[in-house]
């Protein structure tokens, strides 16, 4: 009930934050930036107890523990980018090892389909734009294996080496998510030399005419595409015919490729205007659309009636 300052007066509140644990990259920086070896071997070992247990009996439990780390935030990522999602301010200290989304700044979901958006006013550069979270990804790993060097191996040249080769995995072990994902919400379900390329044309056409991301995959799912002027567009005409034959040449039938399709491409995302709209209405004792909100984003791949 108290008021909250940050740039005005706000009403206050309590919120609880739930995760298998808060433990960061940032947390690992912390502490190694203190020089008591023992505290980081101590942290290290709660890690693993507590998130990486299979990794405990390895030849080096501290190489893998990092190699499980880089691979669980190659897949978070990959994750985040097929359904659209920008963290905000990824830097080490929003970074959980145990590889959930948690302390995400400004996010947001796409809405137009644009590598570069950023969502933070803070973000002039671009450092934590859509496009960039893999990279950011791999710079935030590369902080935390930094912190690992006393644990990998007494010599501190062969420690780097081992660090800088499991980091070097993360591009492929990134591409090995990702492009399942991105195959999945186009209606692959088996692989072709040129899927990356026919991705490629679609996300092209979707930047150059400025297409709702979320909309534009769910669209692809129906029975039939919207009568909109875009999907008229030459440009895609070519592209979706390609796409037909590409699907025509699955076993599967278009009803089952349709029905997975709806399955992995959200109907529902919280957009911006929408989540501004319910914080306004809360400000005015009005609860209404925040509830409305949290009910459609509970079930995101349905089209609940009355949700339109």
């Amino acid at each position: 009930g108290e008021a909250v300052y940050r740039e005005t007066a706000m009403p206050g509140a309590i919120l609880t934050r739930v995760a298998a644990s808060h433990v960061r990259v940032g947390t690992f920086e912390y502490v190694a930036a203190r020089r008591e070896p023992e505290s980081l071997r101590t942290l290290a070992d709660y890690v693993i107890r507590r998130h990486y247990p299979d990794v405990a009996d390895a030849e080096n439990p501290y190489l893998a523990l990092l190699r499980a780390v880089i691979d669980k935030q190659a897949e978070l990522v990959a994750f985040w980018l097929s359904v659209g999602f920008i963290h905000g301010v990824m830097n080490t200290d929003n970074m959980a090892l145990s590889g959930e989304t948690i302390d995400y700044g400004p996010c947001a979901f796409l809405d137009d389909y644009d590598s570069s958006k950023v969502f933070s006013s803070i973000d002039a550069q671009g450092r934590y734009a859509y496009g960039n979270q893999p990279n950011i990804a791999q710079w935030n790993l590369v902080r935390f294996a930094e912190t690992l060097i006393p644990l990998l191996h007494a010599e501190e040249a062969q420690a780097i080496t081992l660090a800088e080769e499991a980091i070097e995995s993360f591009p492929r072990l990134f591409r090995r998510y990702w492009m399942p994902a991105m195959r999945a919400k186009m209606g692959l379900f088996n692989q072709e030399p040129d899927d990356v390329d026919l991705l490629k044309e679609l996300l092209e056409w979707m930047e150059q005419q400025h297409a709702d991301y979320t909309n534009t995959f769910r669209d692809l799912s129906r029975d039939e595409l919207p009568d909109q002027p875009a999907y008229r567009e030459a440009a895609f005409a070519q592209w979706h015919q390609k796409w037909l034959e590409r699907l025509a040449r699955q076993p599967q039938p278009m009803e089952e490729i349709r029905r997975r399709m709806r399955q992995v491409n959200p109907a529902v995302i919280p957009r911006n205007h929408k989540v501004e709209e319910a914080l306004a209405a809360a400000q005015r004792g009005d609860l209404g659309p925040v509830q409305q909100l949290l009910e459609a984003l509970a079930r995101p791949f349905e089209e609940l009636p009355g949700m339109e």
